[in-house]
């Protein structure tokens, strides 16, 4: 009885000794902290949600463009790898773009090409070009002057023409109505012929107007020659008295 009393007082006090001999701290887990890393799975759950947001079924591209975002976060095409295309993006959308701003200036190689395209394209330096600028002021300044003298003569000149213009309408209007004329004087005579009343689109007044036509011409063309002899014939007076007159004055 004795001895199992013994072995009873003797346990706590070996569980003490070893717990307290022990060099290893006892670690509490009741207040430890574990910190998991969800931010992929955050930010799934967030595109998730904004797609089932977007409900005005635009393409992802245009939904972006509306959004004020750049279109294409990858480039589809060759065109969308070009400098120009950056440039456009970064110009429109800044640094969100995801573009280097560094794209937006001329690297050697592109100043280089330029100074050789505008030394071809612009030959002449700026002096050159103020005075070739200032030489075609001149020669419209020139050119204009002128043009305003020219207009000015003939101006001058404007009443003469009217004059002129109205003389030949009124000639022509003449000649017309002395055609009218012969041509009724003619129907007149082929009337007087035949003796009676005849229809124009006759066939027999018809040839005996052609007739009558006919011998008109003759007479005019004869009476033409008549007026160029005489004038002729007056010109060789003219000269004949004009030359005898230089021998008497000689003599």
């Amino acid at each position: 009885m004795n001895l199992c009393l013994r072995r009873n007082l003797l346990r706590p006090s070996i569980k003490n000794i070893l717990r307290s001999a022990t060099t290893t701290p006892e670690i509490d887990t009741s207040d430890q902290v574990v910190i998991v890393d969800d931010t992929e799975d955050t930010l799934a759950r967030e595109l998730e949600i904004e797609k089932k947001r977007n409900i005005s079924r635009l393409a992802p591209a245009h939904f972006n463009v509306m959004n004020n975002r750049r279109p294409y976060e990858e480039p589809k095409i060759i065109a969308h790898l070009t400098v120009k295309y950056n440039r456009k993006m970064y110009g429109k959308y800044g640094i969100t773009s995801g573009v280097n701003p560094s794209i937006c200036w001329p690297s050697k190689t592109d100043i280089q090409e330029i100074q050789e395209y505008e030394a071809v394209a612009f030959p002449y330096s700026i002096p050159d070009m103020m005075h070739a600028a200032a030489q075609k002021r001149k020669d419209e300044i020139l050119r204009i002057a002128q043009r305003d003298k020219e207009v000015a003569a003939k101006f001058e000149k404007l009443d003469q023409w009217k004059k002129e213009l109205n003389a030949k309408i009124a000639k022509k209007a003449a000649e017309v109505e002395a055609v009218k004329q012969k041509k009724e004087r003619l129907i007149e005579e082929v009337r007087r012929h035949f003796g009676f009343k005849l229809d124009p689109k006759d066939e027999r007044f018809q040839e005996m107007l052609a007739k009558k036509e006919k011998e008109q011409k003759k007479k005019e063309k004869l009476a033409r020659q008549e007026a160029k002899e005489k004038i002729m014939f007056a010109k060789l007076q003219q000269q004949n008295a004009d030359s005898e007159n230089a021998s008497k004055k000689s003599n």
